[in-house]
C-alpha cells in the first residue's frame, strides 16, 4: 500500500486525500488550522459570505425604486436622513465565520471517513530522498513533540499569507490585511483599500455596498490590471458611479495610525486619511522553513514551488499544489493540482493542468468571468481569433430586471468557428460562464451554441445571440 502525505489542508491538500484514499492508498493529511485551508477559513469562503450580504444590498439600493418597489422611511428628523436598509456588520461577520468553520468540519469529515488520517502540526521534509525512494517528514505539533512520518510521495500543499508593506504593518484594528477584516464589529466609516487585484475589487466594492465610504489606491491605471480591460473599466465605471473614489497611477508607501484614525501616505508625498485601512497587495506562499531546497526542491525567486504540468516538483517523490506553487490563485486550480498529482504517482490515467480551460470569477457586483483565452492574448498575437462583445443593455432579461452594466464577449477561431475563449460581466456571471466553459474544454463552435435552446427571457440568451453573431461574420 502506497503511503501519502500531504502537508498543508487547503483545496490541493483534501481534495487529493480524498483522491488518494479512494484509490487505496494510506493518507496522513498534516495541516495546522483546519482542513479547508485559507481558502475555506480566512479566504474564499469568507469572502464570498461577506460579499452575499453587500449583494443584496447592492441590489435594493439600485433596483427597488425602477422596480416599483416602495419601502417606508421612518427617519427621525428630515436633517438626519438614514439609509432604508443597514447592517450589522458584527452579526454578518459571526455568521461569516460560523459558516468557515463549519464548511472546514464537513471537509474534515469528508477526508476522515474516506480512510485518511488527519494531524494537527506543521510538516517539513527531513533530508533527502531515502535508498527506498521514501521521504520523511517531521510534524510538530503546538505543544512541541514531533513525529516523524514515512512516506513514498508527500504533497506540498501549503497555500500562502498576506504580503505587508515594511512602513503599512496591519495591527488588526485599524491596519487590516484580508485575513483580519472578519474581527470587525462595527462598519468601518471610511475605508482605505490598498490595491485594486481582484482581492482590493471585492473587499472595496463589498464595503461601498455595505455602507463604507470607500477609497480605492490602485498604483496601476485602472482597476484589476489583470482583467480584461473592457470589463475591468466597467467594473471602475461601476465604482466611481456609486461613490467610491478610485485613485489611480497612486502607490501606497506607508500606513499608521494617528489616534482612532489611519493615514496612508503616497509615494508621490499625498496623504489620505480614514477610520480604517485594508492592505490588498498580495500574498506570500508558504514555503520557507519547510526543508524544501534541502530536498532538493527547486523554488522561484518569489518563493513559490516549481511544478509540472503533473504537480511534480524538481524532488522524486515530492508533489505540490495550489497557491503555493503561483500557478493560479484559484481553489479550482488547486484541487485539480492535487488530484492530478495523485493520480499521476498511483499510475490512474492523468491529464496535464491546461491553464487554458480554467473559468475564474471576480466577485465584484457586477461579477467578471473569464474562461480561456483573452483579450490580451488576442491582442499581443498569442491567438487569432475573432471577437463579438454584446451589451447586456439590449437582453430583455435585463432590463426587465434593471441590469444597466455588463456584456458577453466570446472569441472564436476564424474559419473553423471554435470557440476558444470567453468573458461575461453580469450580475451572477460566475453562473454564465458555464456553457462557455463547456465550449472552450470541449472545442464547440461558435454554430453548436447558437444552434443551442435559451430560455426566453434570459441573460443566457445574450450567449446564443453572441454566437450566432460570430457564426454571421
Amino acid at each position: 500500500m502506497a503511503r501519502i502525505v500531504i502537508i498543508g489542508g487547503g483545496p490541493g491538500g483534501y481534495e487529493a486525500a480524498l483522491v488518494a484514499a479512494q484509490l487505496g492508498a494510506e493518507v496522513t493529511v498534516v495541516d495546522c488550522d483546519g482542513l479547508g485551508g485559507a481558502s475555506v477559513l480566512t479566504d474564499c469562503v469568507p469572502s464570498k459570505t461577506l460579499i452575499a450580504t453587500a449583494e443584496v444590498m447592492t441590489t435594493f439600493d439600485s433596483s427597488y425604486e425602477e422596480l416599483g418597489i416602495i419601502v417606508a422611511d421612518d427617519t427621525p428628523h428630515i436633517d438626519t436622513p438614514a439609509r432604508v436598509v443597514g447592517v450589522d456588520l458584527g452579526k454578518v461577520n459571526r455568521r461569516v465565520k460560523r459558516l468557515a468553520l463549519a464548511q472546514s468540519h464537513d471537509i474534515t469529515a469528508s477526508v476522515t471517513r474516506a480512510g485518511a488520517r488527519v494531524m494537527r502540526g506543521r510538516g517539513r521534509l527531513e533530508g533527502m530522498q531515502g535508498l527506498d525512494g521514501s521521504r520523511k517528514v517531521v510534524v510538530r505539533a503546538a505543544d512541541g513533540s514531533e513525529e516523524t512520518l514515512v512516506a513514498d510521495a508527500v504533497l506540498i500543499a501549503t497555500g500562502g499569507h498576506p504580503r505587508e508593506l515594511p512602513d503599512a504593518q496591519p495591527d488588526g484594528e485599524r491596519i487590516l490585511n484580508w485575513t483580519q477584516v472578519y474581527d470587525l464589529t462595527e462598519l468601518p466609516e471610511e475605508l482605505i483599500v490598498v490595491g485594486s487585484g481582484v482581492t482590493g475589487a471585492e473587499f472595496a466594492g463589498a464595503y461601498q455596498a455595505l455602507g463604507s465610504r470607500v477609497t480605492l489606491v490602485s498604483s496601476r491605471d485602472r482597476v484589476l490590471p489583470g482583467e480584461d480591460p473592457d470589463a475591468a473599466a466597467v467594473l471602475e465605471d461601476v465604482f466611481r458611479r456609486r461613490g467610491m473614489n478610485v485613485m489611480a497611477r497612486s502607490r501606497a508607501a506607508a500606513a499608521k495610525r494617528v489616534g482612532d484614525r489611519v493615514e496612508v501616505t503616497l509615494a508621490d508625498g499625498r496623504v489620505i486619511s480614514g477610520s480604517h485601512c485594508l492592505m490588498a497587495v498580495g500574498a506570500i506562499p508558504n514555503s520557507a522553513g519547510m526543508g524544501l531546497e534541502e530536498a532538493g526542491v527547486r523554488l522561484r525567486e518569489s518563493g513559490h514551488i516549481w511544478t509540472d504540468k503533473v504537480s511534480r516538483t524538481t524532488a522524486p517523490g515530492v508533489y505540490a499544489a495550489g497557491d503555493v506553487t503561483g500557478v493560479f490563485a484559484l481553489a479550482s486550480v488547486a484541487a485539480m493540482q492535487g488530484r492530478i498529482a495523485m493520480y499521476h504517482f498511483l499510475g490512474d490515467a492523468v491529464a496535464p493542468l491546461n491553464l487554458k480551460t480554467v473559468s475564474s470569477n471576480v466577485f465584484t457586483d457586477p461579477e467578471i468571468a473569464t474562461v480561456g483565452y483573452s483579450q490580451a492574448d488576442v491582442d499581443a498575437g498569442k491567438i487569432d481569433a475573432r471577437v463579438v462583445k454584446l451589451p447586456l443593455l439590449r437582453n430583455p432579461r435585463a432590463k426587465m430586471q434593471g441590469i444597466r452594466d455588463g456584456f458577453v464577449k466570446i472569441f472564436c477561431r476564424p474559419g473553423t468557428g471554435i470557440v476558444v475563449g470567453g468573458v461575461v460581466v453580469s450580475p451572477r456571471a460566475s453562473e454564465l460562464i458555464h456553457p462557455i466553459s463547456i465550449a472552450v474544454d470541449n472545442n464547440l463552435t461558435v454554430e453548436q451554441i447558437a444552434n443551442a435552446f435559451t430560455v426566453y427571457p434570459s441573460l443566457s440568451g445574450s450567449i446564443a445571440e453572441v454566437a450566432r453573431q460570430l457564426h454571421s461574420t
